[in-house]
């Protein structure tokens, strides 16, 4: 596989947020970001600290794409506020980036790592560490499934020079 010349942001969208990042040397960074609360900060707090990351890291790579994982169901009310936020957070700021983004279903990245479409949290990891990663947690083993899947895709959709 020759050199891919996309750089994109894959995100696992959460409290604890997976990241990978393909950059312009080919190498993937990748980490998780945690947007706990602090005890005196207010609920938007951690989403002030996530447009702040994302505009950091937007002046050491320039995105061409932004994807994120697309979760259509949560374990709880909470987590799925949480989730809207990031996500609008997301949108709004790739809009006004004018970088083009999209979501991927979950079960299609569980799919694309493990074979199977409801592959648990440690399946995810062991998927990934197959592949030379180590990730820190099931959150950034989601990320670089789902960036490793939009680079296979974009590869794969080569018509363009």
């Amino acid at each position: 596989m020759g050199m891919f010349r996309m750089k994109i942001l894959s995100l696992d969208l959460g409290t604890k947020m997976g990241f990978a990042i393909c950059g312009d040397d080919n190498a993937i960074l990748s980490g998780v970001m945690d947007y706990k609360l602090g005890r005196f900060e207010g609920g938007g707090m951690r989403f002030l600290r996530f447009k702040k990351w994302l505009t950091e890291i937007k002046q050491d790579f320039d995105f061409d794409l932004v994807t994120f994982e697309e979760v259509r169901r949560h374990k709880g009310t909470d987590a799925a506020h949480v989730y809207g936020g990031f996500m609008a957070v997301l949108t709004v700021w790739c809009e006004h980036h004018e970088i083009p983004y999209s979501g991927t279903p979950v079960g299609t990245i569980k799919k694309f790592a493990t074979g199977k479409g409801n592959a648990n949290k440690d399946a995810m990891i062991a998927a990934v560490r197959t592949w030379g990663y180590e990730p820190i947690d099931d959150n950034e083993a989601d990320a670089i499934a789902l960036l490793s899947l939009t680079m296979v895709e974009y590869e794969g959709n080569k018509e363009t020079a």
